[in-house]
């Protein structure tokens, strides 16, 4: 049977956030997601110019308009992205909140950063098909968008 908390590694990738509350951890991932916002490399800049235009941050414009001016982008944006992501308004109300919430809430964060690239994952469609396998086979959740993953440790 795997463990069903958590799964803590030793990996010097964990450092990014192991000690950092959460709002920290979401303003220095924000900054990572700025650089790449900014980035000469489309396959850099698009998957965070689409998550910007998802949460409906700046819904004046399309995906090409905010490629053409990705280099104006502000990490006040981001932080905007991440907050509607995580189901808040803004972030103003996500920093009021977020530190007082389990650092699990993050998972789906640290997951991005490879932070559980030492354990084996198994990824299901729905979190219902993966709270089913958790029962048999244990392993710890997190959701991921509409996906779920199953990290054993």
């Amino acid at each position: 049977m795997w463990s069903t908390s958590l799964p803590v590694s030793n990996n010097s990738r964990n450092d990014f956030a192991s000690h950092l509350s959460n709002s920290d951890f979401l303003r220095r991932y924000a900054r990572r997601l700025l650089r790449d916002a900014r980035s000469l490399e489309s396959s850099k800049s698009l998957p965070v110019l689409r998550r910007v235009i998802a949460t409906k941050v700046m819904p004046e414009l399309r995906i090409t308009d905010l490629y053409a001016v990705r280099t104006s982008m502000q990490l006040k944006h981001i932080l905007h992205t991440l907050a509607k992501e995580l189901g808040y308004a803004a972030w103003e109300l996500c920093k009021q909140d977020i530190d007082v919430c389990s650092t699990a809430k993050l998972d789906r964060y640290r997951l991005e950063l490879g932070m559980f690239g030492d354990f084996q994952q198994n990824w299901f469609s729905d979190a219902a098909t993966a709270l089913d396998w958790q029962k048999v086979n244990g392993g710890y959740l997190v959701a991921y968008g509409s996906q779920t993953v199953a990290i054993l440790a």
